[in-house]
């Protein structure tokens, strides 16, 4: 299977052992990059110029498995982890992301005071670090865990940390846990738009329940956010 992108802001998937196109589905907004799951070969994610990127399956590309929301820019490029877990996203505001696969906020955040666009993300192939290419024509090596530690630990050290992580996956039900392991701290300017944008959401929400009450029953489906940004499927 391959994978196509065009500026008409479709996807197609063509078949290379028939040599035709299989599906081609056309999105409200511009795709700007698209990526394999390596272990589900099924899944592919496309980063958007609507500033989040979309989980689909294959076989139903009328709505998306899942929305990957928090970039307030254009998203660039994304990459999966050789786990395919988790996969690496690189935004047009500066910030750097990594997301597991069925999670709607990003996991880490990274972002540097010199560092411009980002326009490549790359995994490594240990699933240990992950590189941007940005504007500021510098390539950079990030970790992929950012309290891990590059030097070999010791059996007592791997034990405590081992131990440290079954403590907080036990109690992150709890509010002080779930607030401090979801937290990520991002630029000011990041921040400012990300509210300007949920405010944004919020009105668009809002002015839909408005116009759905005050019209016929049925002339104004509720459509679910998945299904938004598929325009048009075909096969």
């Amino acid at each position: 299977l391959l994978g196509c992108l065009s500026s008409d802001r479709s996807c197609t998937l063509y078949d290379t052992s028939m040599g035709s196109a299989m599906q081609k589905m056309t999105m409200q907004t511009r795709p700007n990059a698209m990526c394999w799951n390596p272990m589900q070969p099924m899944h592919f994610t496309l980063a958007s110029e609507d500033h989040d990127l979309y989980t689909f399956d294959m076989r139903k590309l009328d709505h998306s498995i899942c929305v990957h929301s928090g970039h307030v820019s254009a998203v660039l490029s994304v990459d999966y982890s050789p786990t395919g877990q988790q996969f690496v996203s690189g935004s047009y505001d500066k910030t750097l992301r990594i997301w597991d696969i069925g999670g709607r906020a990003a996991q880490h955040v990274y972002h540097a005071k010199r560092m411009q666009r980002l326009f490549s993300v790359c995994w490594s192939m240990d699933a240990s670090y992950v590189f941007s290419g940005s504007d500021d024509t510098n390539v950079r090596i990030w970790r992929s865990k950012p309290n891990e530690r590059a030097a070999v630990q010791l059996p007592r050290e791997k034990r405590k940390r081992e131990y440290s992580e079954a403590l907080v996956e036990r109690h992150k039900h709890l509010p002080e846990i779930r607030r401090i392991k979801n937290h990520s701290h991002v630029p000011h300017r990041v921040m400012k738009a990300a509210l300007v944008k949920e405010t944004v959401r919020g009105t668009q929400k809002k002015k839909e329940k408005n116009r759905r009450a005050h019209s016929a029953p049925g002339k104004v489906p509720k459509v679910p956010r998945k299904k938004k940004q598929v325009w048009n499927v075909q096969e």
